[in-house]
């Protein structure tokens, strides 16, 4: 059965795309902890990032690497903090948070964003 993530890359949910490539999606968490928050996710449905081939872990970080540094651009923040929990979806997925302090990844506080604001933040990362 394919997972959330597999259906949002497919196109069955709607999502905020922020990239695409053959091989990977970013989007929007439609639960962010900061603004800008984005999830990258390899387009094969594996459960455990480590248990990605070597090869493939690696092209996801490089993809990831771009992508924050759009992100970055985007929000402004000092930096893009990486973060990989994989416990709530059963798809490989690197968590890419905008902070300016270590207090900012905390995942207990979700902030709530209109369509509007996901759409804006959405845009400013597209463009980088």
């Amino acid at each position: 059965m394919a997972t959330i993530f597999t259906k949002i890359i497919e196109g069955e949910i709607p999502s905020y795309k922020v990239a695409e490539d053959e091989k990977f999606y970013a989007f929007l968490d439609i639960n962010p902890i900061r603004k800008g928050h984005t999830l990258v996710v390899p387009k094969q449905e594996t459960d455990y990032i480590f248990d990605l081939d070597d090869s493939l872990l690696a092209e996801m970080m490089i993809f990831s690497k771009a992508v924050a540094a759009r992100i970055k651009s985007a929000t402004g923040c000092k930096r893009v903090a990486v973060a990989v929990l994989g416990l709530e979806v059963p798809h490989a997925h690197i968590h890419l948070i905008p902070i300016n302090e270590e207090s900012d990844l905390d995942f207990h506080k979700k902030l709530k964003f209109s369509p509007e604001e996901f759409l804006d933040i959405q845009q400013r990362i597209k463009q980088g």
